[in-house]
C-alpha cells in the first residue's frame, strides 16, 4: 500500500460538483492499494499517519502528530467548528510502473473490489485512532482542492 501525505490548511474533494469530503486542517492522503496488500498494510499506514510528527510545536519544530493537534483542539474547547483530520482519496495511479515505454502500467494495483475493501478498512482504522476521516468516492472522477502547508509532502509504503 502506498500513500502520499500532504500537511494541509484545508482540503476538499468534489464528485459531480458536490463536496464528498472536506477538512479545514490536517492531512490529505492519496492512497494506492496493491494486489498483495492486506488489512495489516492498511492498519500499519493508518497508525503511522495518525502519529507521524509533521506539525509544528510552539518552537516551530515538527514534533506534533495529527493526534496531538486534535487533542490540543479539544483541550481548547474547539473555539470554532474546525474539522481537523484526514481526507482520504483513493488513487490507484500511485501504483503506476513507468519503467518501460511511455504509458504507465497498473498491473500491480489491486482489483477494484479488494482495493475498495482495503480503502474502507484504512478509513475505519484512522477513525479508531480518534480522528475525523473524510473521503472521496472510490472509482469516481474527483476534483481535489487543497492548500499545502509548508509545503510538507511525505511518501509512505507499507512494505518498507
Amino acid at each position: 500500500m502506498k500513500a502520499v501525505l500532504q500537511r494541509v490548511h484545508n482540503a476538499s474533494v468534489m464528485v459531480d460538483d458536490k463536496v464528498t469530503g472536506a477538512i479545514q486542517k490536517g492531512i490529505l492522503v492519496y492512497l494506492g492499494v496493491a494486489a498483495d496488500d492486506t488489512e495489516n498494510d492498511a492498519l500499519k499506514l493508518a497508525e503511522k499517519i495518525s502519529h507521524i510528527r509533521i506539525f509544528e510545536d510552539a518552537e516551530g519544530k515538527m514534533n506534533l502528530s495529527l493526534t496531538d493537534i486534535v487533542q490540543q483542539e479539544t483541550a481548547q474547547a474547539a473555539k470554532d467548528e474546525t474539522k481537523v483530520g484526514v481526507l482520504a482519496v483513493s488513487q490507484f495511479t500511485l501504483l503506476a510502473d513507468t519503467r518501460r515505454g511511455r504509458r504507465p502500467f497498473f498491473g500491480v494495483a489491486a482489483e477494484s473490489e479488494k482495493a475498495n475493501t482495503l480503502y474502507q478498512y484504512f478509513m475505519e482504522e484512522v477513525k479508531k485512532q480518534g480522528l475525523v476521516c473524510e473521503a472521496g468516492i472510490f472509482q469516481a472522477h474527483m476534483k481535489v482542492t487543497y492548500t499545502n502547508d509548508g509545503p510538507v509532502t511525505i511518501l509512505l509504503d507499507s512494505h518498507e
